[in-house]
């Protein structure tokens, strides 16, 4: 940060120019005014790209008194100059109110992601894996034939795969990208390790809520499908829980709007953008005057992105649909290639890998040489980041299961569940490995999007501009998939709460793209912590939902594989 002073006194100077106003001492006088603080100038930029200027002026009121008994400043001019010196003291007053509101939203943000949540989501997964008989490992091959395997007489708006695509959509997004690499570096390799066991617990919960959603959906009038823990809430556990199936779906409509949806994936993609087309602002614009400059590959990624997202949601479910069906697949195989490709040029130190991986999940310090002092820190970073990334237990995927074309609730829930299997425990996994094979999270002054970049520099054959080059692409469009999958998620949340309001529906679409357009200029932090509160709290009315309900899920499984033994299902 540069910055320059101007020191101005009563001493025999002619004058100083300030903020545009020249101050003039009156040669005559023979009295000396107090001294004046010091004028200090500043100029940054901040992380997205923009730049700004700020004035910070610290002035004794004195010298206004003073300067009023001039004869050569006029009252406007004193006035606009103390309304110039004044005006920082009360920005400062401003600053110190948001730090508080920002702090206190952390602390909110912390309890509520805190130890609690993720052990009630775990013990959710684990109750579900025993009285299901560990179905995700019973039933795993089923679940991925059946995955592209569409039924011919089921009733619902999209195919199973079409759901299962919307779905992960929503979940493979920069979490499996930045995400992994913030757990690794802030955990350990062993928050790897935690992260699969998430998973592993997660599936049965994936596969619970799948089931449930199909269950108990319900169709509008003009015959779309509405399902997801709002419905099986209330018709599963009773009318007397509507508060309970009305808090979440509020939930999952601000997290839509205010922050998964929009500005933390919109956020991912000008960056990426940006340190790749204009890393220096080589090229800037002044969109408006309280906006400052940007660059101009940011302001042209908003509006193709923008426009984009306006064309497939104006298409509703079946154009997301088809849009992610392509899109999910296409890339999530570039992706999975390129590690691939990774972990096989370096496949001589695959064991050490996975050998660090399992020790530092126990004894972090055998491995981080103190840097991650225990096993909690581990297991709460991989945890979390795993609940994070694949959703299990959020009560989001259910909402894309229930538009599915099945009659079957188990046989949806079973292809629910390859979700979590193909986000976490394939394409979280392989990012993590790249990340240890290569020891990029070892590297001082790398976090996020710059440890995966480094590691696919230093690991894959290719020139480093390539490699940067794929690693956009993958998050690119993994955000604009992210951002397609959370529309469809809030709206069929405010379709329940405003009772199938739909002219309700088509507002609230139209407000979501152009959220999507603001978010690369959207850098109030307070607005993230908020999405993130209200992201942990969806988990808890479907939590509390699987806790009640999980009698209803085992009998659902026992009576369809009976049926399936049977020969009754194909």
């Amino acid at each position: 940060m540069s910055t320059e002073g101007v020191k101005l006194s009563g001493a025999s100077r002619a004058g100083a120019t300030v903020n545009g106003s020249t101050l003039w001492r009156h040669p005559d006088r023979k009295s000396r005014g107090p001294k004046v603080q010091h004028v200090h100038f500043f100029m940054y930029r901040n992380l997205s790209g923009k730049r700004t200027e700020k004035l910070s002026c610290y002035l004794n009121q004195s010298l206004c008194m003073h300067l009023k008994c001039s004869p050569m400043m006029s009252d406007s001019s004193i006035h606009s100059l103390h309304k110039n010196f004044a005006s920082p003291i009360k920005k400062k007053e401003v600053s110190k109110m948001w730090n508080v509101i920002n702090n206190f939203l952390v602390a909110v943000d912390d309890f509520v992601w805190g130890v609690p949540l993720m052990v009630l989501i775990l013990s959710g997964g684990l109750l579900l894996t025993v009285r299901l008989g560990i179905l995700q490992i019973r039933k795993l091959p089923l679940a991925l034939k059946w995955m592209v395997k569409n039924e011919d007489d089921g009733h619902g708006e999209i195919s199973s795969f079409s759901a299962l695509c919307t779905a992960l959509s929503a979940t493979i997004g920069t979490g499996n990208i930045v995400g992994v690499a913030t757990a690794v570096c802030a955990g350990g390799p062993g928050a790897l390790f935690w992260m699969i066991v998430a998973a592993f617990f997660g599936m049965a919960t994936k596969y619970s809520e799948g089931l449930l959603a199909v269950k108990y959906r319900v169709v509008a009038p003009d015959g779309h499908s509405l399902g997801g823990p709002f419905y099986y809430i209330e018709q599963g556990m009773g009318k007397k829980w509507t508060w309970l199936a009305k808090m979440f779906a509020f939930f999952g409509m601000c997290v839509g709007l205010f922050g998964i949806g929009t500005f933390s994936q919109v956020n991912g993609i000008s960056s990426a953008v940006h340190n790749f087309f204009d890393p220096t602002d080589a090229h800037t614009v002044k969109l408006f005057p309280f906006l400052g400059e940007y660059s101009w590959a940011v302001v042209i990624a908003s509006l193709i992105l923008a426009f984009c997202v306006a064309a497939v949601l104006i298409g509703g479910v079946k154009r997301i649909a088809s849009v992610s069906q392509i899109i999910v697949p296409f890339m999530a195989v570039i992706y999975i290639i390129f590690v691939l490709i990774l972990v096989i040029c370096n496949i001589s130190a695959v064991p050490a890998a996975f050998k660090t991986i399992v020790v530092a999940a126990f004894t972090p310090k055998a491995v981080t040489g103190g840097v991650v002092g225990s096993m909690l820190v581990a297991m709460q970073k991989g945890v979390a980041r795993g609940i994070f990334s694949n959703e299990a237990g959020l009560g989001s995927a259910p909402i894309a299961a229930a538009a599915a074309k099945t009659k079957e609730p188990v046989r949806q829930g079973l292809v629910s569940m390859t979700g979590t299997f193909i986000d976490t425990i394939i394409i979280c996994t392989l990012t993590g490995l790249s990340i240890v094979l290569t020891g990029a999270w070892q590297v001082e002054g790398l976090e996020g999007v710059a440890v995966t970049t480094y590691a696919f520099q230093t690991g894959l054959p290719f020139p480093a501009k390539f490699c940067s080059f794929i690693l956009m692409l993958c998050l690119v469009f993994f955000a604009f998939t992210t951002i397609l999958g959370w529309d469809y998620y809030s709206e069929r949340c405010l379709e329940y709460l405003t009772g199938g309001n739909m002219k309700a529906v088509k507002v609230f679409r139209w407000i979501y793209i152009f959220a999507v357009f603001i978010g690369p200029y959207m850098t109030v932090s307070a607005v993230w912590t908020i999405a993130d509160i209200f992201n942990g709290l969806m988990a808890l009315p479907n939590m509390i939902a699987l806790f009640a309900l999980n009698g209803i899920v085992v009998a659902e499984t026992k009576d369809f594989f009976k049926r399936h033994k049977n020969g009754e299902i194909q």
